[in-house]
């Protein structure tokens, strides 16, 4: 008995020992194993996106915002029947049942199945009350503004990863540090969130403070969208600059797009084409032409150029002008817009001191903006320059620029002689408060003097005033400004009904509140020249803006009696066989009637038919082919 006693004690404290020894192993020496493997199967880590910066205009409106959206997730081990279930999603989710149920099938605690629902859809799943669904809070980006200032702001994918525009290139600025949230699952596999369980708290992004007014973008975008509809238009692109600063006041390309909806927009849309289009700048380029020639002091606004009534020819090939203009003085070239006027200038200047011109206006490099995809244009190097290529750059052909390089030249002009670097952000900030300090304006360089600023001030207003740009005026201002209508170039050389037609210009023109360029691309119609096509939408974006802005009217100016749009020669009434009634007419307009009689006018001034002689109705068997036309100031028209 005594040794069945000792048998039975000695197995107990054997069986005790093991126990005592696994339990050691399982509790000491394998306790950081266990509770990992523990941890493992019962959390998860899910990382949340943090609330991006917000975008906000120059007077604090909100261009971009971070909302707090609900997400739709499921743990498929509690989902009852798969297949019900998706059947019931796919209508309200818009997405395919088979899909849905292929991710509710496994046999995992989390899966995604929706990411930053909206509001009405995120409600009508709640309602579906389907077991083993629930919702997670995350951060959507949305653009309150919608289409406005679209290209510019650009906008961010699911991920919250900026795609285009400032929100690309300033994601690291914007996008702030995800939180890390972890996902507990109950004994019945269920899902657990606490925000005790966060192992780390998002970080919003840092917000960003624009130059950008959004009320003349909206302007701009209003104007630009009517002038591209009245002229059957392909494009247009319109800008606002403070020539003080370089500030972007306004920045637009049309068509536009939702961001909030960008993958149903085509790509191009997207496109900011102020920065990232290049394109040939004809007339308004002229602005350079002239300044070279003043800079080297080899001509005086008064002085006379022989226009050669409208041609001219340069190693063997005949350049032919849009008017066929006689003498004109040097102001009058550039507010006429002689090609063969210009041409001249530019030979005078020279191949070597025209290229530095160009070059000291920032053209054939990129102006350094704080926006993506900025082209720098296409400018030759002088040694590749062929004998005919000062001729044609004289008046804007064979050179590319952008939307952007040529306001920023003009406001150069408007400031008196400083070329300043454009930008956008003008601070960043936290919680809507703006860093300090806020960015300085940053010059880049002085391409003119400050008299040669002046003079091409006043030479610009004669554009408005006399000449071509007579649309562009807006009463109670002086508006400084050029008109352009630039043949697009196609395969062997130009287009002969394809144009862009533009006009950059500023006001009031001896204290400028902003520049502004117009370019629309590919009008369709019998008005197709600057002055009848962009000059008119500079002037309507102009009194509005001016207005908004408070700028006061120009004292000792009247205000510009400005008539009517010019009317096409084709809609007047004339009888078989006499002279033809220009007056009132364009230069352009009264040339193409008169040829149509038979007649080969003589010009005598700028601007708009005054007189003429033969008089209207005269046979025109008595006027012998001859009509002479008086022109002058007058109802504004195209070049």
């Amino acid at each position: 008995m005594r040794a069945r006693r000792l048998l039975v004690v000695g197995a107990a404290v054997l069986v005790a020992a093991v126990i005592v020894g696994r339990l050691w192993q399982l509790q000491i020496e394998r306790h950081d194993e266990f509770r990992e493997l523990a941890g493992s199967q019962q959390l998860r880590v899910v990382e949340l996106e943090p609330p991006r910066g917000t975008i906000f205009d120059a007077r604090g409106r909100k261009l971009a915002v971070s909302l707090d959206v609900d997400s739709l997730y499921a743990a498929p081990s509690k989902v009852v029947d798969p297949a019900a279930t998706a059947a019931a999603l796919a209508p309200v989710l818009g997405r395919p049942a088979a899909e849905l149920r292929r991710r509710l099938a496994g046999d995992g605690d989390f899966v995604w199945l929706a990411r930053q629902l909206d509001p009405p859809v995120a409600e009508r799943v709640r309602r579906l009350r389907l077991a083993g669904l629930d919702f997670m809070r995350e951060s959507r980006r949305y653009y309150p503004q919608q289409r406005t200032a679209a290209q510019l702001v650009g906008f961010a994918g699911r991920d919250h990863t900026g795609l285009e525009g400032l929100e690309s290139l300033y994601e690291e600025v914007m996008a702030g540090e995800a939180a890390r949230r972890l996902v507990l699952r109950d004994a019945n596999a269920g899902i657990v969130l606490s925000p005790r369980l966060s192992l780390a708290e998002p970080e919003p992004g840092r917000d960003l403070h624009l130059t950008l007014d959004s009320h003349l973008q909206a302007v701009l975008e209003r104007e630009l969208e009517q002038a591209v509809a009245r002229h059957r238009a392909s494009r247009a692109v319109g800008l606002l600059l403070d020539p003080r600063t370089g500030a972007v006041l306004a920045m637009s390309a049309v068509p536009g797009f939702d961001p909030n909806r960008f993958q149903e927009a085509p790509r191009e849309a997207w496109r900011n084409r102020a920065v990232t289009d290049v394109f040939e700048p004809g007339s308004t380029f002229k602005l350079v032409t002239a300044a070279a020639a003043l800079e080297a002091n080899l001509i005086d606004p008064s002085d006379l150029i022989d226009c050669g009534m409208g041609s001219i020819t340069l190693d063997g090939v005949k350049i032919n002008d849009h008017h066929p203009f006689g003498e004109l003085t040097f102001r009058e070239v550039i507010a006429e817009s002689s090609n063969v006027g210009a041409i001249k200038i530019g030979l005078r200047v020279g191949r070597r001191a025209l290229h530095e011109q160009i070059v000291r206006f920032g053209f054939g490099r990129p102006t350094g903006i704080d926006l993506p995809g900025e082209e720098g244009g296409l400018l030759r190097p002088l040694e590749r320059w062929q004998l005919r290529d000062p001729a044609y750059i004289s008046f804007g052909q064979g050179i590319s620029v952008t939307a952007l390089q040529l306001a920023s030249a003009f406001a150069a002009v408007a400031n008196g002689g400083a070329l300043y670097q454009p930008f956008v952000v003008a601070a960043t900030g936290r919680g809507g408060v703006r860093d300090a300090p806020p960015r300085r304006p940053q010059p880049l360089a002085s391409p003119i003097s400050a008299a040669t600023a002046r003079t091409l001030e006043r030479m610009l207003e004669a554009v408005v005033e006399e000449g071509t740009g007579g649309r562009a005026a807006v009463p109670g201002y002086r508006v400084a400004g050029k008109t352009g209508t630039a043949q697009k170039p196609v395969a062997g050389g130009y287009s002969p009904d394809k144009h862009l037609a533009s006009f950059v210009g500023f006001v009031p023109a001896r204290d400028p509140a902003f520049v502004g360029l117009i370019a629309v691309d590919e009008p369709v119609g019998a008005l197709f020249h600057g002055g009848d096509v962009a000059a008119p939408v500079f002037a309507a974006v102009a009194r509005e803006a001016l207005a908004y802005l408070g700028v006061p009217p120009d004292s000792a100016v009247p205000p510009p009696s400005v008539p009517p749009p010019p009317r096409l020669a084709a809609t007047a009434p004339e009888t078989p066989g006499t002279v033809p009634d220009l007056t009132g007419l364009t230069a352009r307009q009264a040339l193409t009637v008169a040829a149509a009689s038979g007649l080969a006018p003589s010009l005598h001034g700028a601007g708009f038919v005054a007189r003429q002689r033969p008089a209207a109705g005269v046979p025109l068997a008595e006027a012998g082919g001859n009509l002479e036309l008086w022109l002058g100031a007058g109802a504004a028209g195209g070049e």
